[in-house]
């Protein structure tokens, strides 16, 4: 099964895609959706929304994973970052895989064992589930960062089901 991570941002919306083989990750692809800061926002909309298109279309994974939006100290940037959001998880959605969204604290916890991890520890351990992998980038290190957390979330879904059917 395939899981894409997305971090969102107006400016660069990170992804990156992850195959799960029973317990192992294995790291498929990972980069950065940029957007033209001299456009209009519709404009930077549009070449996020296309870039992730081809992004789904490439790879086709099976599930989708989006941070959370924080909240900023400027309500415009907040605006802006959740309209970024929205097409992140647009996308997937219009490809019928089904989104899970993750808050910041959740998804370092996952992958760091601390909601409060810096970035730099996200993202060396990152580097350490997916041995080798060349990251394209802090939003792309926080993408796969997301999609970690994900199969986490999936696995753990699975083996409760497994357990529960078990006992009937």
């Amino acid at each position: 099964m395939r899981i894409i991570g997305i971090d969102p941002g107006l400016q660069k919306t990170g992804w990156g895609i992850v195959e799960v083989n029973g317990p192992r990750l294995f790291h498929v692809a990972n980069g950065t959706v940029k957007s033209d800061n001299k456009k209009d926002l519709a404009e930077r909309l549009i070449q996020l929304f296309d870039g992730l298109v081809e992004v789904v279309q490439t790879y086709s994974p099976d599930y989708a994973a989006v941070e959370e939006t924080f909240l900023n100290t400027n309500p415009q940037s907040t605006l802006k970052l959740g309209q970024a959001r929205g097409i992140a998880m647009l996308v997937p959605a219009q490809a019928g895989i089904a989104v899970a969204e993750y808050s910041p604290n959740h998804i370092k916890k996952a992958v760091v064992g601390k909601g409060k991890a810096q970035k730099e520890q996200v993202h060396a351990m990152v580097q350490y589930i997916l041995p080798g992998v060349q990251i394209n980038g802090p939003d792309a290190s926080d993408a796969l960062a997301i999609a970690i957390c994900h199969s986490h979330h999936l696995q753990t879904t699975r083996k409760i089901s497994s357990a529960m059917l078990d006992q009937r």
